[in-house]
């Protein structure tokens, strides 16, 4: 079978990461790196012996007509970028969020499924070991019924206006960058779908939203809740509870453990991911699969997942405009 040849558009930490994990999947190597700066770009394909780069993103796809695009540049472009790729025919696989309203996702999907062209959000966190074995104990019914769930997620970002944390123009704000792991995570964990939402955030003085906590109620009856917080350090846990037990996951995101709780709160069982070199690899082969089965999307990051985030980051921007109900601000 032929090399798999990924593309990387944007050349920051994340692209490197994606780049060393290329590496790791017999079969796959990364062709060209562009970015919008031809240094940027040049620096990243010196970096990581990628033997092409551009600072034009169309003319890389011209030019290498790759198996498949990694966009990770910032979350203000992913709509455009995931569009170019579609028009020439180009899979495409998106860093979080992959988009930042409904308008859009319901857009490019809508596109790219006439087109016969495969998408995914690159959701990691999915494919991750830890997180997938806490998903088999909780629909295994190792803790009873689910009742209830949480996530938390945050930290005290650099503050300044320019960061691509809390300027607009770079698709800043909490919801894009931490809230869409609890919204991606929470329902897959319990094989659920989000019936009903609410949401609550605080804007920062940029007027992106820099700390929120999102209302859940997923099918089956099961109330959740998400916080997340680029104002302050956050309880970075998942925790599923039951009749039985409970489910604790130290930092989902990026998750290496998890925990297995009896009713008496004592632990029963413990995973601990020893095997994982780069995280990233599971999502890329799931993507190289997909794509050589000729599908449009992934059965474990469907496009209804990303769908369903976007329409809540539209919830969550309404809500710093709601008007107050009791008159005292």
């Amino acid at each position: 079978m032929s090399e798999f040849r990924f593309a990387v558009m944007g050349a920051g930490k994340i692209a490197r990461k994606f780049c060393d994990a290329v590496r790791l999947v017999k079969g796959c190597t990364v062709c060209a790196a562009a970015s919008k700066s031809m240094e940027r770009a040049k620096a990243l394909a010196s970096e990581k012996s990628i033997p092409a780069a551009y600072d034009s993103y169309e003319e890389m796809l011209k030019a290498e007509k790759p198996d498949c695009v990694y966009i990770s540049a910032t979350c203000e472009a992913h709509y455009a970028l995931s569009m170019l790729c579609a028009r020439y025919g180009v899979p495409v696989l998106c860093e979080k969020a992959m988009f930042t309203c409904l308008d859009e996702a319901e857009r490019f999907f809508r596109f790219a499924e006439e087109k016969e062209i495969f998408s995914m959000e690159a959701l990691w966190s999915r494919f991750l070991p830890a997180n997938r074995c806490a998903k088999d104990w909780a629909l295994g019914g190792e803790i009873g019924d689910v009742v209830s769930a949480e996530m938390g997620i945050g930290f005290a970002a650099d503050p300044s206006p320019e960061n691509r944390y809390f300027n607009p123009k770079l698709g800043g704000g909490a919801a894009n960058d931490l809230t869409v792991y609890g919204l991606m995570i929470l329902p897959w964990m319990l094989d659920k779908q989000i019936v009903r939402a609410h949401a609550e955030a605080a804007a920062a003085e940029t007027g992106v939203d820099a700390t929120s906590l999102v209302l859940l109620r997923l099918d089956g009856d099961v109330p959740a809740v998400i916080r997340s917080s680029l104002m302050a350090s956050v309880d970075e846990r998942l925790v599923l509870y039951g009749t039985k037990g409970k489910i604790v996951i130290p930092h989902a995101h990026f998750a290496s453990e998890a925990f297995l709780f009896g009713p008496d709160g004592a632990q029963k069982k413990h995973f601990k991911d020893e095997i994982t070199r780069n995280g990233f690899t599971y999502e890329i082969e799931e993507t190289v699969r997909c794509v050589r089965e000729r599908l449009t999307e992934s059965p474990v990051v469907p496009h209804a997942s990303t769908v369903a985030c976007a329409k809540i980051f539209d919830l969550i921007r309404e809500s710093m405009k709601r008007e107050t109900l009791f008159g005292n601000g």
